[in-house]
């Protein structure tokens, strides 16, 4: 498969490693990780990680390294995009044979409140359920209020339990149970 797809400052070469995991009635496609988007996953990371915190040493880690720190051991990572450009991103790291993390979640600030992010978590969902997975975990801060809402409304619950300390920003652990 080979798409041009514009970054927020530049078009990219066409996508040649992707593949189209979903695509909605309003044109909002998801695609999995192709290396030329590599710095699109970044740069939405470090916008929300800088605009509601800082960035923590595994943040470093994993925007440096995606394809190492989740791709390699059977994670995803998608992509929404929307008239060649790409609008948000979220990934899926393995932590056994039964559960995946959702982690590094975002929407571009200048199209959030689309459902966007509802459109990326459905498909990381689905995701997981395709691979057999049964749990979805992630970790998170309460103060980002449409965030925990939307993991509600998605059917994640809060897990009982000593805080991560993964991440010096998390506040809220939760999970779904994927049936």
């Amino acid at each position: 498969m080979s798409m041009q797809i514009q970054t927020a400052h530049a078009p990219i070469p066409p996508l040649h490693r992707t593949r189209k995991l979903r695509t909605y009635v309003d044109g909002l496609t998801i695609y999995s990780f192709d290396p030329t988007l590599r710095d699109e996953f970044r740069r939405l990371n470090v916008a929300w990680l800088e605009r509601y915190f800082t960035i923590e040493p595994i943040d470093e880690r994993v925007l440096d390294n995606p394809e190492a720190e989740i791709l390699a051991d059977g994670g995803e990572i998608m992509f929404a995009v929307l008239e060649g450009q790409v609008v948000g991103t979220v990934a899926l790291r393995v932590v056994d044979a039964e559960t995946f993390e959702l982690t590094k979640m975002a929407v571009d600030e200048r199209w959030q409140s689309r459902g966007y992010g509802q459109s990326l978590l459905e498909t990381a969902l689905q995701v997981a359920r395709d691979s057999g997975r049964r749990r979805v975990i992630l970790y998170s801060q309460r103060s980002l209020k449409p965030a925990i809402a939307l993991y509600y409304k998605n059917g994640f619950t809060d897990v009982a339990g000593p805080l991560c300390a993964k991440y010096a920003r998390c506040d809220v652990q939760m999970e779904r149970l994927i049936t």
